[in-house]
């Protein structure tokens, strides 16, 4: 539960899951990397695989979750939290060695309430090479982030706009724009890096414009919860810890 700790609790790194025993120990193995006070703690949405033992075996607090729903386990895991400052990852993305101490020291600036990653993809191709440097500008002009960015918060900033919304897409993108309003958020580099998997069905170009489309959409004022149906159908999973939502 302690990663390279003092006494107190700094930073709660949150990751909803849902059979991910094949990438979360890399990811809790980078955590731990980090010479950085913090809480790990693994909302486990009902795994069938090894996740929970795997999760516990690398050092994090197990939250096992009534509700299979990545926003639901997000804002289930800040409400068990002992620390000051969340931070909500993907259990397909790898943070950097420093990447805590970047939060903390970034915390420093005055109304500042929260913020993430660059973000490039491991074995990425060209295509998503673009989107990612497109998505860094998204982050820095606007301070609209998606989930595997490496979302983070104060915890009084999170619990005033009331945690994530429990929306079956979006619900990382809808959080940032009322984050937004309270003070400004920050983009850090190095970039973190995430799991291409989400990809690899349709192919990085069909993916990436299929998600465009449906950004687009939500942000003209679609249902999320009709566009998440339209996903599911296209092959792009919203389920919590399978890298849901959107990558772009």
């Amino acid at each position: 539960m302690l990663a390279n700790a003092g006494s107190s609790f700094m930073i709660a790194v949150i990751i909803p899951t849902l059979n991910e025993a094949e990438l979360l120990p890399e990811t809790l193995s980078c955590v731990r990397a980090n010479n950085a006070a913090c809480e790990m703690l693994v909302v486990d949405g009902g795994s069938g695989d090894e996740t929970v033992r795997l999760a516990e075996a690398g050092g994090a607090r197990v939250i096992h979750s009534p509700k299979r729903q990545r926003a639901f386990q997000m804002n289930l895991g800040a409400q068990q939290a002992r620390s000051d400052i969340f931070l909500f990852l993907h259990a397909d993305t790898w943070i950097g060695p420093n990447a805590l101490q970047q939060i903390e020291k970034t915390f420093d600036q005055p109304g500042l309430v929260g913020g993430g990653f660059a973000r490039r993809f491991q074995g990425a191709s060209a295509v998503l090479r673009v989107t990612c440097r497109i998505g860094e500008c998204r982050s820095r002009l606007l301070g609209w982030f998606f989930g595997d960015q490496g979302i983070f918060a104060r915890r009084s900033a999170f619990e005033r706009v009331g945690g994530f919304r429990e929306l079956p897409l979006f619900e990382d993108l809808d959080f940032c724009r009322r984050l937004s309003r309270l003070g400004s958020l920050t983009t850090l580099r190095p970039p973190i890096v995430s799991s291409s998997r989400r990809f690899d069905a349709r192919g990085s170009l069909l993916t990436t414009l299929s998600d465009v489309w449906l950004t687009t959409r939500y942000l003209c004022g679609a249902d999320p919860v009709k566009l998440a149906a339209e996903a599911r159908q296209a092959g792009q999973s919203e389920t919590s810890g399978k890298a849901g939502g959107l990558k772009s």
